[in-house]
């Protein structure tokens, strides 16, 4: 009975957009084993991608509005279910795996749910979540890196933290779960930039506007790639990832997914007239875009994700973003509807 519910609850992880694949492993079951228990599990898996009001599960999942709420609060603090603090009433629905359930297991994380995750990664997890399209997140340019001019608005990522009101900072979970494997960089944990249009007290993860966009400044500089949800509004997250950790965009470097991550609409050009060899643009480059022809830097650009890391290292100034040419633009879904609503007609899983 124990098991019925762990495959029920991973079939209804995989009918939401981002997906949950299914391995010949069973991996993915180990998986939820050990972040969810019996009783969790039953009621995460008679869930939904629809917010929903408690009265509502409960009466489905057969237990009294004050019991339904108890245990679904208790489930969004640790991130299983998502819980919709805006709704007239309070409304809650499962969580995805990625991005949502896994982000949030920094409680739980340890050798050996590390090593499920990787498992699960390299079997068919990261290319059956990763390949469907729109991807999971975009790619957005370092600060320095692009001409104000050329800027389009979900672009800004500056901007993007300055509409914001509350924002706090914490850490890489993929540098995490990579330390209990054997982490291949020294970039620092604490990365991770979260934001809100509703004003917080200031606490052990708040930090103020001027910290969030020094974070910003600092992450940059250390050579990151920025990241965030591939929508135009609802955007609330900066992830700053490194090529040798970060899941993202380790399906471009580990599992050979070119579109695992939604490229910026720009693309690194380095003048070969100029360049003098330095390479301190091809070892910033989080996706090996970039190599050395005879002396000179050459950009792959077919595997460039413009984040401009190379135009804001460049010493001699020879590295810089270009914009795509109009009819290579792609924008972003508007929002998570239209993106989930996408993902899964392209899944299979709508019309």
């Amino acid at each position: 009975m124990a098991a019925d519910i762990y495959e029920q609850l991973a079939d209804a992880l995989d009918r939401l957009p981002n997906g949950y694949p299914r391995t010949t492993s069973r991996v993915e079951i180990a998986i939820l084993k050990k972040i969810f228990s019996q009783e969790e599990a039953s009621l995460a898996a008679q869930l939904s991608g629809k917010r929903e009001p408690v009265d509502v599960i409960a009466k489905r999942v057969g237990l009294s509005v004050e019991e339904a709420g108890a245990r679904l609060t208790k489930m969004a603090k640790t991130g299983l279910v998502w819980f919709d603090q805006q709704a007239a009433k309070p409304c809650f629905r499962l969580a995805p795996f990625i991005v949502g359930i896994y982000e949030e297991q920094f409680g739980r994380m340890d050798h050996e749910l590390a090593h499920l995750v990787e498992e699960y990664l390299a079997n068919g997890g990261a290319a059956g979540i990763m390949k469907p399209q729109p991807a999971l997140h975009r790619v957005v340019p370092a600060q320095r890196a692009v001409k104000s001019e050329w800027v389009l608005p979900y672009d800004d990522v500056r901007q993007i933290l300055l509409s914001a009101k509350s924002f706090a900072v914490r850490d890489c979970v993929c540098r995490v779960q990579q330390d209990h494997i054997g982490r291949r960089c020294d970039f620092p944990l604490n990365t991770c930039l979260t934001f809100s249009t509703v004003e917080r007290p200031l606490g052990s993860s708040e930090i103020s506007r001027e910290e969030a966009l020094a974070t910003l400044d600092r992450v940059e500089e250390i050579g990151l790639v920025h990241t965030v949800s591939n929508v135009v509004k609802g955007v609330s997250y900066v992830c700053n990832c490194c090529g040798c950790c970060c899941g993202i965009l380790r399906g471009i470097n580990d599992y050979g997914i070119e579109n695992s991550v939604a490229q910026a609409n720009y693309v690194a050009f380095i003048d070969p007239e100029e360049c003098l060899g330095c390479g301190t643009c091809a070892v910033r480059c989080q996706v090996h875009a970039i190599s050395s022809s005879d002396g000179i830097s050459v950009v792959n650009r077919e595997r460039c994700i413009g984040c401009g890391l190379c135009a804001t290292s460049c010493p001699n100034n020879v590295a810089r973003l270009q914009r795509k040419p109009d009819q290579q633009i792609v924008n972003p879904p508007a929002d998570f509807s239209t993106w989930g609503r996408q993902r899964l007609i392209n899944r299979g899983l709508a019309k």
